[in-house]
């Protein structure tokens, strides 16, 4: 069974998806480390291997394997290509390869509501959406699955960007506006969700702007110098993240702040492998729940990977 990125997408909706990925982090995963290789291209910029495995023993067995070629871009070319393989746990049977690029774009933002079903007030209406690229599209899509989102504001420092995504929202029949720079700062005090996917090096979301009840859903650092809010964002809010050991090595969001001594790796409240068992009850640990400020960093994990292809070669053997 080989999946195109379109049948990806199809064999993927949203609300089954979150499901999958709340379970399989209940589930005994083994999933190693992340392998990197650096591969050498005759006359240009070094190329990266990524390979990232995980399996559930006796059930099923994947790998997705992801080539970054930076040249690719004066090329015209994408830079990243990636395939997912699930294979039997049983046999070594190889079951389906799936197009990479979707599959990650749709268990990041499904992850990233499955974080806002146990952080974001129930009654969040109003998203800012910070970035309007692709992982964009589907952080909007995925976060209406699990909260009620009927306004949504979208900034990006490319202006036409935000204004081609908008467009695409209004004919889809969401009220949507473009957020301009001078708005930016109004925008994020008045909305429920903020959701950031950016590449941004520079803190783009201020702390002072996030008002109560408020959840921060930041995607787009995945290196130790990005940074898509500041320090006092991350100061004056309760922190979850996906995996601990990821966000600790990784997210620039988290390690910026660490290193400058504005928060402590015990102020990590929770990762998903104990708000998906209930050990933490999220928002509604706290005595004021409409009240607090969370944040949700995701650095990404193998497992949902895997709990992804395995919905997607379900759904499609039935």
């Amino acid at each position: 069974m080989q999946l195109s990125a379109q049948e990806v997408k199809a064999a993927l909706p949203w609300q089954d998806l979150v499901e999958a990925l709340r379970d399989i982090f209940t589930r005994k995963v083994t999933s190693p480390v992340r392998h990197h290789h650096v591969l050498n291209v005759p006359q240009e910029k070094d190329a990266m291997l990524l390979l990232m495995p995980a399996w559930l023993e006796g059930e099923y067995c994947g790998v997705k394997q992801v080539f970054v070629f930076p040249s690719n871009n004066d090329k015209g070319l994408p830079g990243l290509t990636s395939n997912y393989l699930l294979s039997s746990g049983k046999t070594g049977a190889n079951l389906a390869q799936l197009e990479g690029n979707e599959l990650t774009s749709r268990r990041t933002a499904a992850a990233s509501a499955l974080a806002s079903s146990y952080l974001s007030r129930q009654d969040a209406s109003r998203l800012l959406m910070v970035g309007s690229g692709r992982m964009a599209r589907n952080l909007i899509a995925a976060h209406k699955s699990v909260r009620p989102i009927t306004h949504v504001s979208v900034y990006n420092r490319n202006l036409a960007g935000a204004e081609k995504l908008v467009e695409e929202l209004i004919q889809a029949g969401i009220t949507a506006w473009v957020c301009k720079p001078d708005e930016l700062a109004q925008e994020a005090a008045s909305a429920d969700i903020i959701s950031c996917a950016t590449m941004s090096k520079e803190p783009i979301i201020k702390g002072d702007w996030l008002s109560s009840g408020c959840h921060l859903d930041l995607v787009g650092g995945f290196t130790p110098e990005m940074q898509e809010a500041d320090n006092t964002a991350l100061k004056k809010a309760k922190v979850f993240v996906d995996t601990r050991a990821g966000a600790f090595s990784e997210a620039g969001d988290i390690i910026i702040p660490l290193e400058a001594g504005v928060i402590q790796k015990e102020d990590i409240q929770a990762e998903f492998t104990e708000l998906c068992s209930n050990t933490h009850k999220g928002r509604n640990a706290y005595s004021n729940p409409k009240e607090i400020i969370t944040v949700f960093k995701s650095v990404g994990d193998s497992r949902e990977d895997l709990a992804a292809a395995i919905l997607a070669y379900q759904s499609l053997s039935k």
